[in-house]
């Protein structure tokens, strides 16, 4: 009988389905690995209070992470928004006493219409407890600015350094994406030898939402098959960017990525890998 690997997805749950845990989980399926979820947050967008972070209890957190390991275990931890330093702090010390090795960690902290995901506190507590454990981190650009203390982004070289600089601050390898480029989309990884940029043509559409959780996702599972960091990244590459080709919109809002496209569509470009020593 055929058994998926498995990954636990920690983030907040996006009520309109396109990103957070919703994301991660339809990634997770397509791309047949079974998918467990804590949810540390639930963002929807009052249609009064306009409030749209509701943050879950500690215990909450701890129940639904309890139960997943107990349960089900697993091969890969996926960490998407925590929101505060309270649950930054404590999502690492469970990572670290479930003794998982392979961890991908999408620092998220600005969402798709640059609503803040993270409060300006944690992310010391980012920088110190979580990032650290992490196999592989997949920050924007806004992300990997803030990270850097608010340093101006703004071509491939200046990925390139972030990517160096990051590496020295958490000494992980650090996937820098490009998606606020302007020309091609292009990703830079540094693993502390070596640079790799992951490129595929930039798709013209604003139907992009949850794209970041949906990539981080994909390296993931990928991940949890058995497949290297770099190879994690490609593939996942070639799988949002099939997504965002095929993405849609109900309304005249920024629509979400269809993450079935690739099964139902076939890949939509290739991706040009290419490595360069520092």
């Amino acid at each position: 009988m055929h058994k998926p690997s498995r990954v636990i997805t920690i983030a907040g749950s996006a009520a309109g389905g396109s990103a957070g845990i919703q994301a991660d989980l339809k990634t997770f399926q397509e791309l047949d690995v079974y998918g467990m979820s804590v949810i540390t947050a639930i963002v929807s967008r009052h249609p009064v209070t306009d409030k749209n972070v509701h943050p879950q209890t500690m215990e909450a957190i701890e129940a639904q992470f309890d139960t997943a390991m107990k349960q089900v275990g697993t091969d890969v931890i996926k960490v998407g928004m925590l929101f505060t330093k309270e649950v930054i702090e404590r999502t690492a010390e469970l990572i670290e006493q479930s003794e998982v090795k392979r961890v991908v960690v999408d620092p998220v902290m600005v969402g798709k219409l640059d609503s803040k995901l993270l409060k300006d506190d944690a992310i010391d507590m980012l920088l110190k407890k979580l990032l650290p454990l992490a196999t592989v981190i997949t920050p924007n650009m806004t992300e990997a600015s803030i990270l850097l203390g608010g340093r101006k982004l703004e071509g491939v070289e200046d990925l390139k350094q972030a990517a160096v600089d990051l590496y020295e601050k958490i000494g992980q390898k650090v996937l820098v994406k490009g998606g606020r480029l302007t020309g091609p989309a292009v990703d830079v990884l540094y693993d502390g030898e070596a640079i790799t940029t992951f490129e595929a043509p930039r798709i013209d559409t604003k139907n992009t939402s949850g794209a970041g959780c949906t990539y981080a996702a994909a390296i993931a599972a990928y991940l949890a098959k058995g497949e290297t960091v770099s190879s994690s990244i490609r593939l996942a590459k070639d799988f949002v960017t099939t997504a965002i080709e095929h993405g849609f919109s109900y309304t005249n809002m920024v629509g979400p990525t269809y993450h079935a496209a690739m099964r139902l569509k076939g890949a939509a470009h290739p991706i040009r890998v290419s490595e360069h020593n520092l």
